[in-house]
């Protein structure tokens, strides 16, 4: 009986050997290609991995998957039988991508390993850029790296000074004045004439404290090119006005206002276009002195704000009532009311009306 259980045994065994023998298995010729150093605009480049059946059974290749959608996968859809040899073709645009690359291409099989990974490394070397590169804002006879100067954050008082590169690609000089220059800014050009093919520098001085306000702000000057006017011809300038809170001692923090909101995301359901929802958010000083609204600011005109109070003093509350107009909307809305005040924590906040309007 043991001699008739233990050949039962091996005869299982041998059987189980068999069956996994008989499986598909898929077998790469290699795993990693380095397609070494590649041109940004060389083209595309492309590897086909070669591999082979190892098992007895027909191998299926149900999909490949890149890593990312700079990398193209082809494969055999085929069923490939058991010694026969198929392909993974992967292919690689480096247009945008200088530098080092390093993606995978995940194989997934009805093999013995239903999932095999490969890989494409190599190196993309960046083309040499052109004059439309460098400069891409072109404005008549003159090109721009942008057509945006921003002055990023800036203190209440402070003057500040921005300067924006640009390049004469006409065959004649060049001379630049500007309209629209509010009284803040002062902007010039150097040198005053621009030879063909040179460049020259607009120099942006902007005084917060003629500008008198907080938050975001952007003013629109527009360039004068040799005497000519084009309103196309449009330099955005930009600013993030506030106070710099990094120096204070933990003393002045201890004694600010603290600016507290009872509920900063109203959500007035569903109403009929056409039909307005006012609502009150009310605001608290928890602090320990006055706390200043700056600026109450809404996201587009079809919300009307209006402070009961700017000035609130400890343990004082005040009302800022928002007032949503639907007319011409539909669907669902999402407006903003940002609210700019002397809390050093908590200097901006982002209140919110939301809901859905139906014809």
């Amino acid at each position: 009986m043991n001699k008739l259980l233990l050949s039962l045994a091996f005869l299982t065994i041998g059987i189980c050997a068999g069956a996994q023998q008989t499986k598909p298995a898929i077998s790469f010729d290699e795993e990693i290609h380095d397609f070494g150093e590649i041109k940004e605009d060389g083209g595309t480049v492309t590897h086909s991995f070669s591999f082979t059946n190892t098992g007895g059974q027909p191998l299926i290749v149900h999909n490949v998957r890149a890593s990312c959608g700079c990398t193209s996968p082809d494969w055999t859809r085929q069923p490939i039988q058991a010694g026969k040899k198929g392909f993974i073709k992967a292919t690689f645009d480096p247009r945008n991508r200088p530098g080092n690359f390093n993606k995978s291409i995940i194989v997934t099989t009805n093999g013995t390993e239903p999932t095999k990974v490969l890989r494409i490394t190599g190196k993309v070397l960046p083309k040499e850029k052109t004059i439309e590169d460098i400069y891409p804002r072109e404005m008549g006879p003159i090109r721009l790296k942008t057509s945006h100067l921003s002055l990023t954050r800036i203190a209440p008082k402070e003057v500040k000074t921005e300067e924006l590169e640009f390049i004469n690609t006409s065959d004649s000089e060049v001379t630049i004045d500007f309209e629209a220059v509010p009284a803040h800014l002062h902007i010039n050009v150097e040198p005053e004439v621009v030879a063909p093919g040179k460049k020259g520098v607009i120099s942006a001085v902007y005084d917060a404290g003629v500008k008198n306000d907080w938050g975001f702000v952007v003013d629109q000057v527009y360039l004068k090119i040799n005497g000519k006017s084009d309103r196309a011809n449009r330099l955005s300038v930009s600013a993030t006005i506030e106070e710099d809170y990094a120096a204070w001692t933990d003393e002045q923090i201890a004694n600010a206002p603290v600016i507290n909101i009872d509920n900063r995301v109203f959500d007035f359901g569903e109403i009929k276009q056409g039909e307005k929802v006012t609502h009150s958010f009310v605001i608290t000083n928890s602090g320990k002195s006055n706390l200043i609204l700056r600026k109450v600011r809404a996201s587009c005109g079809c919300t009307a704000i209006q402070p009961d109070k700017n000035i609130i003093e400890p343990g004082e509350s005040t009302n800022v009532v928002a007032e949503f107009n639907s007319r011409g909307m539909s669907g669902r809305q999402n407006k903003s009311v940002t609210i700019y005040s002397n809390d050093p924590k908590k200097s901006t906040m982002l209140l919110r009306l939301t809901g859905t309007v139906v014809k």
